[in-house]
């Protein structure tokens, strides 16, 4: 009788199983593929518009051997560099960073085995996975290892992983939320229906219920706790095997011994007429498992909604001005730096740019958590994801896409659990040795209750798997990590590293920069006085300005309004906290300080105010007076640190009679005046020297090295980018307000994890000889295990709902001249 020839795979030429589900759609006709990895290859391949790579090719890839490990020529599509151009970002040392979402992770002891795995290769520079949202950020070097390796390095042990993009992952969280509730619906009614049939027969006993009732109802539940074992529990056996096959003790590995082996003892009993049943324990333990973990989920992906609504924030299309002035809706993604796009009343900012027409008030609190419009006018820039409510907009385009603001706040984002805070390292370390201490146990205890009572021995392992499971110590860390993240972030502060918030909560000393910081970083130009003969106040401003032009310094955008496009300075060099030098009409030119310029033919700086002072090859020629407003609550900030038993300290290069009048002003007794970025970094230092944790808020490049070498960098929301880059926590808000709230948010989160820790670990000591000694019978254990974890979750959350203290009202600064 002839065969049919089993159909091949449309991906690699694999025999495709009976009534296999897996397919890839393409040219309207559906293709039969072997198995989930060559779905989720060809699926990408298509969706990343590749789809000539099946149109055209001219044979299949060869068949992988039949080993645990992938091979990485499955995942060579992935190494095309059109591919990569979507998510692949190039990082300052000539590496390259991604962001992939994963699939299967469950517990610190999944990111544990990823990391641990990525990080072995040659050429990893750093991988970290984000529990909260499922994702992987790994840096490597393209020229050591490939993208592919990595990806079959992870398929290999037992996750999947692919590039990750906010509408995806949010369809797959989705359904892995779906099934989590489907499971969790089965795992209650099972768990109900066996207690219906149970408790007739504690209460009653043997003796009080007839045989055939006994049988039946035995039955029953055997029947009944059968889905639930094999649907509602299935992740943890999934998972289990998962980590032995790669040699881990991960958390489900005990859970699925005591479902599992209480289950087939319970079979075998109902099968052979002998031994007692556990149906009820096992069905209570997966659910009240199920649950507590499902809470936990949702409790993180909550949290970490507002991270995850910033992938999202840019439109999808826009409207592109073209050189006639006529409109054309194009995919944001398209748009590139310089393009004119106009942006009507309730649509939102495709890309970061500059007013060129019109006036509006804008929604930015998806970006800085302040809910109030701000008005922007013709010169300011907008961000791409604030709204625009009331009139129409044309703005210039200046970063789009992936070089974004909002691209590069989510990309700080991930970094921020690049590295974890001490704590968090000590209990992920404890978690993955206490497994296999809890297995050698639990052993051990049925060795002993062997020769005490054979029969107790099964159900007293049972609890004693049961009841110590580490599934709180896990979860102690990450959740109110997760919290503080979130808590902050709707405050309007983004931390850029995970351990900052440690290191904050523990700071004994803030120290502020002056211009941008503490001032507006608005500077404006107050007076000109001229030195010279012959020069008018006009043409020393028009060559100020041509100075100044290229300068990203707020003393920058003082001189804008005064330049002149018939001058344009060449050769122009900045010195760090002194000023600038330039060439103009062949005579050299310096503005800045006035030993920087003019050296010691410098002429005495008029009094009040900061003044700078322009010279012709060390000829005097010009003073220019500049002014900056404090910031409205610098303040009510200095105040509310000093509340909070914080010292206060203000480092400036400026003059000492400027930084003297903010100083006093603001309430800050310790401040030093005409301070290089040198003398900044070298004053952090010796304060450390002397066991002081010092926090330092700055926003432009000159502060980059004293950022760096503080124990927290906190950069201003105007911060330069590489200011961003180098800090540990970035002001999305104007708000200064917003730094005294951060370190109680920090305090307040390292509390609640060293009280998850000793809940924890309290919890296990205490519970472990009870049920080792037989007092705790497996139901009980499941529940206690299950309400340690749900307490631990439920003390992070308390951070979701978190109030600061009033600040204390600081006494209105008078007008300073800084």
């Amino acid at each position: 009788m002839p065969t049919t020839a089993p159909t091949a795979c449309y991906h690699c030429g694999n025999p495709v199983p009976d009534r296999a589900p897996w397919y890839i759609e393409l040219d309207d006709e559906k293709h039969p593929l072997c198995c989930p990895g060559c779905e989720a290859v060809a699926h990408a391949i298509v969706e990343g518009g590749l789809e000539s790579y099946y149109r055209f090719r001219t044979e299949l890839p060869e068949r992988p051997d039949e080993q645990k490990t992938a091979k990485a020529e499955t995942w060579a599509v992935f190494d095309d560099p059109e591919l990569q151009a979507g998510f692949v970002h190039p990082e300052d040392d000539g590496r390259v960073h991604a962001t992939l979402a994963v699939d299967g992770i469950t517990c610190a002891a999944c990111a544990w085995l990823i990391e641990h795995r990525l990080n072995a290769l040659e050429g990893v520079t750093s991988s970290a996975v984000n529990l909260t949202h499922h994702r992987l950020r790994v840096a490597w070097d393209t020229q050591r290892v490939k993208l592919s390796r990595l990806l079959a390095e992870m398929a290999a042990i037992g996750y999947t992983a692919q590039p990750y993009k906010p509408d995806q992952a949010q369809k797959r969280l989705q359904h892995e939320e779906r099934m989590t509730i489907r499971r969790l619906i089965v795992a209650a009614v099972g768990m109900m229906q066996v207690m219906m049939f149970s408790i007739p027969i504690y209460i009653a006993g043997e003796e009080g219920i007839s045989a055939d009732f006994y049988a039946l109802f035995h039955w029953l539940s055997f029947a009944l706790a059968t889905p639930v074992v094999l649907f509602s529990a299935q992740p943890f056996f999934k998972n289990a095997w998962r980590d032995l096959s790669t040699r881990v003790l991960g958390m489900d590995v005990p859970v699925s011994i005591a479902i599992g082996g209480a289950y087939l003892a319970s079979a075998w009993a109902v099968l052979t007429g002998e031994g007692e049943l556990y149906f009820d324990s096992v069905a209570m333990f997966a659910f009240f498992l199920l649950f507590s973990r499902y809470i936990e989920a949702r409790a993180r992906r909550r949290n970490g909604q507002s991270g995850n609504a910033l992938s999202g924030v840019l439109p999808t299309s826009a409207t592109r001005l073209e050189d006639d002035d006529s409109e054309r809706i194009v995919p944001a993604n398209r748009l590139a730096e310089g393009d004119r796009v106009l942006i009507k009343p309730g649509h939102d900012v495709p890309a970061d740019g500059v007013i060129e027409q019109g006036e509006s008030s804008l929604d930015e609190s998806m970006l800085t958590g302040e809910y109030l419009p701000v008005t922007r006018r013709v010169g300011q820039t907008v961000v791409g994801g604030s709204q625009n409510t009331e009139n129409p907009l044309v703005i210039r385009v200046t970063r789009a896409g992936a070089n974004a603001r909002v691209a590069g706040i989510l990309d700080l984002t991930d970094r921020a659990f690049a590295s974890r805070p001490r704590l968090a390292q000590m209990a992920a370390r404890m978690a993955h040795v206490f497994v296999l201490r809890l297995l050698m146990i639990a052993a051990a205890v049925a060795a002993v209750w062997w020769f005490i009572d054979p029969s107790r021995v099964l159900w007293v392992m049972l609890s004693v798997l049961v009841v110590t499971c580490p599934c709180a110590l896990a979860l102690a860390t990450p959740t109110a990590l997760t919290a503080g993240h979130g808590q902050l972030r709707r405050r309007g502060v983004l931390v850029t590293r995970a351990d900052a918030l440690e290191t904050l909560s523990a700071a004994h000393r803030v120290i502020f920069d002056k211009t941008g910081t503490l001032t507006r970083g608005e500077m404006q130009l107050m007076d000109t006085q001229v030195l010279a003969e012959g020069l008018s106040a006009e043409r020393a401003r028009a060559l100020g300005a041509a100075l100044e032009a290229r300068s990203e310094h707020p003393i920058a955008r003082a001189f804008a309004p005064f330049r002149d496009a018939t001058l344009s300075a060449h050769e122009i060099k900045s010195v760090t906290g002194q000023g600038l030098e330039g060439w103009l009409d062949g005579q050299r030119w310096r503005l800045g300080k006035p030993g920087f310029a003019a050296g010691e033919r410098a002429p005495a700086a008029p009094d009040n105010g900061q003044w700078l002072l322009l010279a012709e090859d060390g000829a005097p020629r010009a003073w220019f007076r500049l002014h900056d407003a404090v910031r409205e609550d610098a303040a009510d900030t200095v105040a509310a640190l000093k509340a909070r038993g914080l010292e206060v300290e203000l480092l400036s290069g400026d003059t000492a009679a400027a930084v003297s009048e903010l100083a006093a002003a603001l309430g800050i007794a310790t401040w030093h005046a005409g301070q290089s970025p040198e003398d900044k970094l070298e004053r952090i230092q010796a304060l450390q020297a002397e066991g002081e944790t010092v926090a330092m808020v700055g926003d432009g490049i000159n502060d980059v090295p004293v950022l760096a070498g503080a124990d927290v960098a906190i950069a201003m929301n105007g911060a330069t980018d590489l200011a961003r880059t180098r800090a540990d926590a970035v002001l999305l808000s104007p708000r200064l307000l917003r730094i005294a709230e951060a370190v109680e948010v920090s305090r307040a989160t390292r509390r609640i994890m060293r009280q998850n820790m000793v809940w924890s670990v309290c919890y296990n000591a205490a519970a472990l000889p009870l049920a080792a000694i037989g007092v705790v019978p497996p139901w009980l254990a499941a529940i206690g295990m299950s309400a340690s974890s749900m307490v631990v979750v439920g003390n992070a959350l308390r951070l979701t709902r978190w109030k600061t203290r009033p600040a204390p009202q600081a006494p209105s600064p008078s007008p300073v001249a800084a």
